[in-house]
């Protein structure tokens, strides 16, 4: 690395907080495992496996009732999780490369109808590349 050169990230996590999302949807596995398929597509990256999502126990921990999920990319993999009581979900995707993410709010809009979005994009493993 040359002086006054940034030094390259091992990956990027791109974090999306979706507020006050439309009924229903955070208990929807059939919606959920659509919308990690579709956003593999949209953001052109390729599936190891299928998404899996299953319930929380709503009974065993009623605070946390909702879905988790996870789809294992090539690149490395995206995690959603619902929290239905407070209709909150969070996305996380995480690549070892850089991507795109300014059509992804819309993108996940027209999933969850969510009143408001929190995004972050995060650089990671920054001295990775030095490791000798």
């Amino acid at each position: 690395m040359t002086k006054g050169e940034k030094p390259r990230p091992f990956g990027y996590l791109f974090t999306i907080d979706l507020y006050g999302c439309k009924d229903g949807v955070c208990d929807d596995i059939s919606l959920c495992i659509q919308f990690l398929n579709d956003l593999v597509v949209e953001l052109k990256m390729h599936k190891q496996a299928p998404p899996y999502v299953f319930h929380s126990d709503s009974d065993l921990y009623p605070d946390k009732a909702g879905l988790s999920g996870w789809v294992p990319l090539i690149e490395s993999g995206v995690q959603i999780h619902t929290l239905s009581p407070k209709r909150f979900i969070s996305i996380d995707i995480y690549s070892c490369g850089p991507f795109q993410t300014g059509h992804l709010e819309q993108f996940v809009r027209g999933y969850f109808s969510p009143q408001a979005i929190e995004t972050n994009y995060i650089p990671r493993g920054i001295r990775y590349h030095s490791i000798q």
